[in-house]
C-alpha cells in the first residue's frame, strides 16, 4: 500500500460462487467469457482460448511476504484451466504481469505470449520462447480468421524504482471473423478510445478497467473511475462492455464494492441501458452471441 492514502477497510476474504462452462461448444460468432478476477479474463472463441493479464499469485508484488494481497481467489483454479492458446499482457506491473504464472502457463500449455515492447527478455528469463513483442498498432495473426492488434493506452510501466517507462504498455483489439473484442488492460481516460474506434469501427465487446481510482488527484492520469469508463464505453461505441480491474487487490482508497456501485450510478447519469456495461461474477461463464 502507498503511504499517505486513506484506505477504506476491505474484508480479509471474499467467497466466489463459480458457475464454469469452459467446454461449451461455441457456434460461429459466439464468445465465451469467464472473469477470473482483477484483469484476468478467459476469452474463448471457436478453436481459440485467450487469457488476459494472467495473475494467480497470492500477492501483486515482487516479494511473497509483502505487497497487495488478494482477498478473492481466482474464479478458475489454475489446474482447471482449459487449453490456453494465446496470452496477452498489457504491461509489466505486478498485478498484470505475474512472471511465475506465465512460467507455469508456458510449462503446461506452451501458448504464444504477446507483450509490449521491452518485456521479451523478462519472459525469456522464465524460459518462455514463444513470446512476441508488439508496438502500438502492430497486428499479428492469432488463428485463421482471428488477428490481434496492440493498441495505445494512457498508463505507465515499471517493475522497480529505476525502470519507469523503459517498457511499453497498452491495450489489445482482437478481430475474429468480423467481431471486435477490446481488452483495455489498465488505463487513465484519454482520446485513445476514440482513436481506436475511428481506426477499427465500433467494438462488440470491451473489457474496461473500473477500479483503483481514488484519490483522483493521484490516480486520474493512470486509472479511470467508473464514470470515465462509461465515457470510454461510449467512445468505443461498445455494444457490450464488461468491468475489470476491481475487487481483488486493494490498491487504492475506495471500498471494495465502490467500483460496481459507482458504475451503476454512472450509467444512470449517462442515461444508458444498465445491461450495456456490466460486471461479471468471478468464475461464471457467460456466452455472448453475435448481436448481443
Amino acid at each position: 500500500m502507498l503511504a499517505g492514502l486513506r484506505y477504506k477497510k476491505w474484508p480479509d476474504s471474499v467467497e466466489n460462487k463459480p458457475v464454469l462452462n469452459l467446454d461449451a461448444a461455441l457456434g460461429p460468432g459466439q464468445v465465451a467469457v469467464t472473469f477470473v478476477n482483477h484483469a484476468t479474463v478467459l476469452i474463448q472463441l471457436p478453436g481459440l482460448n485467450i487469457l488476459t493479464d494472467p495473475v494467480w499469485s497470492r500477492r501483486a508484488s515482487p516479494l511473497g511476504w509483502v505487497g497487495p494481497k488478494r482477498v478473492r481467489e481466482p474464479g478458475i483454479d489454475f489446474d482447471s484451466l482449459p487449453r490456453i492458446d494465446l496470452v496477452i499482457v498489457s504491461h509489466n506491473h505486478y498485478d498484470h504481469l505475474d512472471l511465475a504464472i506465465l512460467g507455469r502457463l508456458n510449462q503446461r500449455f506452451a501458448p504464444r505470449m504477446l507483450v509490449p515492447l521491452g518485456n521479451k527478455m523478462l519472459l525469456r528469463s522464465q524460459g518462455i520462447e514463444k513470446v512476441e513483442e508488439m508496438d502500438w498498432w502492430d497486428t499479428t495473426a492469432a488463428s485463421p480468421g482471428t488477428s490481434v492488434t496492440f493498441t495505445p493506452a494512457q498508463h505507465f510501466s515499471s517493475r522497480g524504482p529505476f525502470d519507469r517507462n523503459r517498457a511499453l504498455w497498452g491495450s489489445y483489439l482482437i478481430r475474429s471473423h468480423g467481431r471486435l473484442i477490446y481488452f483495455g488492460g489498465d488505463a487513465g481516460y484519454s482520446a485513445h478510445f476514440s482513436e481506436i474506434r475511428d481506426r477499427f469501427g465500433s467494438v462488440d465487446i470491451a473489457f474496461l478497467p473500473i477500479g483503483a481510482y481514488e484519490p483522483r488527484w493521484f490516480m486520474k492520469a493512470f486509472h479511470m473511475n467508473p464514470a470515465e469508463a462509461v465515457q470510454a464505453h461510449m467512445d468505443l461505441k461498445s455494444r457490450q462492455s464488461i468491468g475489470i480491474h476491481f475487487g481483488t487487490f486493494q490498491l487504492t482508497e475506495e471500498e471494495i464494492d465502490a467500483p460496481p456501485r459507482d458504475l451503476v450510478a454512472a450509467l444512470v447519469e449517462a442515461d444508458l441501458d444498465p445491461k450495456s456495461f456490466v460486471t461479471l461474477s468471478e468464475g461464471v461463464t457467460t456466452i455472448y452471441s453475435r448481436g448481443r
